[in-house]
């Protein structure tokens, strides 16, 4: 969670757990502001933004794949190509391209005007065709209340291109995205504002028919009063419902392709919920949590509870 990790917010009342949840099983812990999970071929890939690092583990042990000091990892999807494309967070952003031993690849600083990616790169997901959106925060200002500065913006890599190219702009700190099944839509965390956009994804994978898809607290009471409250990134199964990690909440909220709420998880490893990913079969969540968003090193953990229809 960029904005709260550097502005660094003092949240008022967190919502508590004494107690693990039922079925909730750490799998990594003291991971320093964990992110970004994936489940890929039975390993569970995931970072830590505040130590710079990838790691995978293989259902054993872990293994730190990748250090790329300044980065700030973040956000993680899998392309085609068997690759990884890895969100650096700390502004002004990179997107890294690595192989699946966290080797670098590519690395790209700008967009294919020259711009950098202001507010850092905040979370990627790769479309049917390959293609590629990529979310970035945006410039704001320290302990800002309200939030300014609504420049958050969503890049696009063709498929086989070799550069970002800018799709949207003027968001309010974009940052979770996600495309649906039929690959028609795409999703984005608006994190201020506590708002899920949509929109519709043409032909040339540019974008139109900017709209709200679901306002958070309609669905569900806030669980504090911050504006940094969320949504945080999400994920989208094959039915086309949709995971939000909503920081400072320690929840996920499960929501159908209607917008309707179709179940709470209620994290107990943390407050700062930050994202999910799918163990095999849809079977598991996976789920990345800072203990205290307070913590300057934001130490946490990747847990594993169970999925419910």
């Amino acid at each position: 969670m960029n904005a709260v990790r550097m502005t660094g917010l003092v949240v008022g009342a967190l919502l508590a757990a004494a107690a693990a949840g039922a079925g909730e099983v750490t799998i990594a812990g003291n991971v320093l502001g964990p992110e970004g999970p994936l489940f890929i071929d039975g390993n569970l890939y995931y970072v830590g933004w505040a130590s710079d690092t990838l790691s995978k583990w293989d259902g054993k042990s872990t293994t730190v794949l990748n250090h790329t000091p300044g980065c700030g990892h973040n956000g993680l999807a899998l392309t085609k190509q068997k690759t990884l494309l890895l969100a650096c967070t700390n502004d002004p952003g990179a997107i890294l391209e690595l192989d699946m031993n966290g080797r670098q690849l590519q690395r790209w600083d700008t967009d294919n005007n020259g711009r950098k990616f202001d507010g850092g790169i905040n979370d990627i997901v790769v479309a049917g065709n390959g293609g590629a959106y990529a979310t970035t925060f945006g410039t704001f200002a320290k302990l800002a209340t309200p939030p300014a500065g609504v420049t958050g913006r969503i890049l696009y890599r063709a498929p086989g291109g070799q550069s970002w190219v800018g799709v949207a702009d003027n968001l309010n700190y974009a940052n979770g995205v996600g495309v649906s099944p039929d690959q028609k839509t795409l999703y984005v965390s608006e994190t201020v504002g506590n708002c899920i956009l949509k929109f519709t994804i043409n032909d040339d994978g540019t974008l139109s028919d900017r709209s709200n898809f679901v306002l958070l607290n309609q669905l569900a009471p806030n669980a504090v009063n911050s504006s940094w409250l969320g949504p945080d990134s999400m994920k989208i199964d094959g039915q086309g419902n949709m995971y939000v990690a909503q920081f400072i909440g320690g929840r996920i909220l499960k929501i159908s392709p209607a917008g309707k709420l179709l179940h709470i998880f209620r994290i107990a490893a943390g407050s700062g919920t930050t994202n999910v990913a799918f163990g095999p079969g849809g079977k598991d969540l996976y789920v990345s949590a800072v203990g205290d968003p307070n913590d300057p090193q934001f130490r946490g953990s990747i847990v594993k509870i169970p999925n419910v229809d």
